[in-house]
């Protein structure tokens, strides 16, 4: 019974150890300004090559803008336009693509949350568009409107999380007419953080900017960008009267579009790393043109969504070292035209946050990092090549996130002198531990993830052996557990509602073909 007590009270200790760094505490982090070199993986002389085959493309074989409005725009600028076939001379291009600004700054409803995108300054979002989720008991189901309301909040509390996303789920429970109305309203109420509007018809996107309006004031957000939208290609060589739509809305409105080709590599572009980065180039380029004849001067941002497809099955493949050589592309013509751009994050082809999923993942960031993308799309929580969004790998995405920014913003050197004050205090064959410079720099001067576990296997298996999955949900109960809404006014938030009531009242539920 003596030796019992001690031994009880020594595995309470541990628990309240165990509990207090396990206590989610709400950090924000701003966008990071990045600090190692960019790794060019083209010579000057072979990035000429691919701007000169670019626009031997745009001028030769040209790209099909399949809108009546747009092709207007395009022959009043004096393109060379065919029915929908838009060649485009490169003086022309170039003209139109140099009013876009190299950098944005996008503004939060918190003014503290607000952060710039471009030049040399990155910020990461979660996932996009997956129709079904993974639970936290691990099920595979549609997502709902509950899910998307927890996703946004996720965002919100995710430190490394600069925006709180677009569509982080589909909310299949919801009437696609009006979804947009209940996700851009979610964005809104559940974060502080910029948004994104919804982009899958002309009057969504105004529903969306009107929404965001009401929040910050029509001539603030004509003056202001408050929103990225997201703007896809359909790759080979064309943009869609609805992707033009959205981006007639929001350049119009002054709010930043992401222009991003949807590259299946060896299907909708050449099986060639080289050829489909030419492909990319030109489809991206002739998006960002158009933004500027909407709007001179309107945020727009150059990039692209890549997989290369699977010459076995014809399925999408992430984290393949192919990606990364174009996302190294990708990144050092974007620097030579000027311009932010845009990547997808973390993502994975895998079913289950599995090997597969972390090696995809791992793997897809770091080409990110190296090549040194602004806008990180899908950085947290995707799975199934965009159809899935876990919830456990939203919450370890989103630890990650941060390690990779730490890579990122490099070597602080400043930190030499106090070092080698340290090394003077201790003999050769001492340790480190107790001095002044190592108390006092513990607790950040190594990166410390708390979902990667690290202790010794009886250590692990005496606090329950749970794998990453597990570990990944549970730090999402305490996520979900500890969300405190960030205020919205009640008057605004009762504009929003009665907007959404009465679009609701006018839109069918039935989609009309």
């Amino acid at each position: 019974m003596t030796d019992a007590a001690p031994a009880r009270s020594v595995r309470r200790g541990r628990a309240a150890r165990a509990e207090k760094r396990q206590a989610y505490t709400q950090r924000f982090l701003p966008e990071f300004e990045r600090g190692i070199p960019y790794m060019d993986a083209l010579m000057p002389e072979q990035v000429h090559i691919v701007h000169d085959t670019t626009m031997t493309l745009l001028e030769t074989t040209g790209i099909e803008f399949r809108d009546d409005e747009a092709i207007a725009m395009w022959n009043k600028v004096g393109a060379n336009v065919d029915e929908y076939r838009v060649r485009i001379d490169r003086e022309l291009l170039m003209q139109l693509i140099s009013t876009a600004p190299s950098e944005y700054t996008m503004v939060g409803r918190d003014p503290e949350r607000t952060v710039t995108v471009g030049g040399r300054k990155s910020i990461f979002t979660p996932s996009y568009g997956a129709p079904f989720i993974r639970d936290l008991e691990g099920r595979r189901r549609s997502a709902t409107l509950d899910d998307f309301d927890n996703f946004a909040r996720i965002a919100y509390m995710t430190p490394s999380m600069q925006m709180t996303g677009g569509v982080v789920c589909e909310p299949m429970d919801i009437a696609v007419p009006h979804r947009h109305l209940h996700m851009t309203h979610s964005l809104i109420k559940h974060s502080t953080k910029p948004f994104m509007g919804s982009v899958t018809s002309r009057s969504r996107a105004e529903d969306s900017l009107t929404m965001a309006k009401i929040v910050f004031g029509d001539d603030f957000v004509d003056q202001n960008t408050v929103m990225t939208c997201l703007a896809n290609g359909n790759s080979p060589l064309v943009w869609d009267s609805t992707m033009l739509d959205a981006v007639k809305v929001y350049a119009g409105a002054n709010q930043a579009m992401l222009f991003s080709p949807f590259v299946l590599g060896g299907a909708s572009t050449p099986a060639s790393t080289i050829g489909s980065v030419v492909q990319i180039n030109a489809e991206a380029l002739a998006g960002v043109a158009f933004s500027q004849m909407v709007r001179a001067g309107a945020p727009a941002v150059y990039g692209q969504w890549l997989a290369t497809v699977s010459m076995k099955t014809g399925a999408p493949m992430a984290g393949t070292p192919d990606i990364d050589h174009m996302n190294l592309l990708v990144g050092q013509l974007a620097r030579h035209y000027k311009l932010p751009w845009r990547c997808s994050g973390m993502c994975t082809s895998s079913k289950l946050l599995d090997a597969q999923a972390g090696y995809e993942a791992a793997r897809n960031m770091f080409g990110v990092a190296l090549a040194g993308a602004n806008f990180v799309l899908s950085t947290t929580g995707y799975m199934e090549s965009a159809l899935c969004q876990s919830y456990a790998k939203a919450a370890i995405d989103g630890e990650q996130a941060e390690m990779f920014r730490r890579f990122a913003e490099g070597i602080n050197f400043d930190e030499l002198d106090d070092a080698m004050a340290a090394m003077d205090e201790i003999e050769p064959g001492g340790h480190f531990l107790g001095t002044a410079h190592t108390l006092e720099r513990f607790e950040k001067a190594f990166a410390m993830p708390e979902l990667m576990d690290s202790d010794g296997f009886e250590q692990w298996e005496a606090a329950g052996g749970a794998d990453a999955e597990q570990r990944g949900n549970a730090k999402v109960v305490r996520m979900l557990a500890d969300y405190e809404e960030p205020k919205l006014p009640d008057d605004i938030d009762e504009a929003l509602q009665e907007f959404m009531a009465k679009r609701i009242e006018q839109i069918p539920e039935e989609l009309e073909y």
